[in-house]
């Protein structure tokens, strides 16, 4: 594996953040050491903002929207997604995906801490498996955040489920995009997201200097415009 890179932003006003309990979180974080025993393994700042301000800017005020996560982890990532729901005052629900069952516990937990438990519905499972369960019970996917394993099988086969149900404005977010591995090492996402535009195509976006090791977040989507958009 390359050497790690770090743009994870902790020099900020976490008090700005849109919900309490994780602005609460964030002041006790200090330095790395303190990320993961805090927020969890999350993208933190400024990945929460861009997701928040996304999903904000992607909820269809005349349907339900229905989010997808994976890896799920203590839960930091899944109350921002919430919290724009919430504060979107449109209709929809979240369900997020989590294989540790210690992980899954505290996240529950911690989304009634945030006042955004009645939006979201925690899974606990093989991503794969229960993400399966989930897109056969709804019609449509507006969101989906796929940030379980990131090995390329995995990524690419949680894309595939997705798939049918997406519209096609609708947006597939990735984390940890930079090209970490090395020769011989199994690949990760920066290769599942060159294959899943070999083979679906669609418009993608990296944005390199976010998240910590692995950094990058990228924003994949069918069309830019639908017949609802003016197309």
């Amino acid at each position: 594996m390359k050497q790690p890179k770090f743009y994870r932003d902790i020099s900020y006003d976490p008090s700005l953040l849109p919900n309490a309990f994780l602005a609460e979180k964030e002041k006790m974080t200090t330095c790395r050491e303190d990320w993961v025993e805090h927020t969890g393994y999350s993208i933190g700042n400024p990945g929460w903002g861009l997701l928040y301000y996304m999903l904000l800017s992607t909820l269809d005020p005349h349907e339900f929207n229905v989010i997808v996560e994976t890896g799920t982890n203590l839960g930091s990532t899944t109350i921002m997604l919430a919290q724009a729901l919430i504060d979107s005052g449109r209709g929809g629900h979240i369900h997020t995906v989590e294989i540790d069952p210690r992980n899954h516990a505290e996240a529950e937990k911690r989304l009634v801490q945030a006042g955004v438990s009645e939006v979201v519905t925690c899974h606990c499972g093989n991503s794969v498996e229960v993400l399966e369960e989930i897109v056969n019970g709804v019609e449509k996917i507006r969101m989906a955040f796929l940030d379980g394993s990131h090995l390329l099988e995995i990524v690419f086969r949680e894309f595939q489920i997705c798939y049918p149900k997406l519209e096609k404005t609708s947006v597939v977010a990735f984390d940890n995009t930079y090209k970490i591995t090395e020769n011989g090492e199994p690949p990760r996402v920066f290769e599942a997201l060159h294959e899943i535009q070999r083979q679906y195509g669609g418009n993608l976006i990296n944005l390199p200097f976010v998240s910590w090791y692995t950094p990058g977040f990228a924003l994949w989507q069918q069309v830019p415009f639908d017949h609802r958009c003016g197309l």
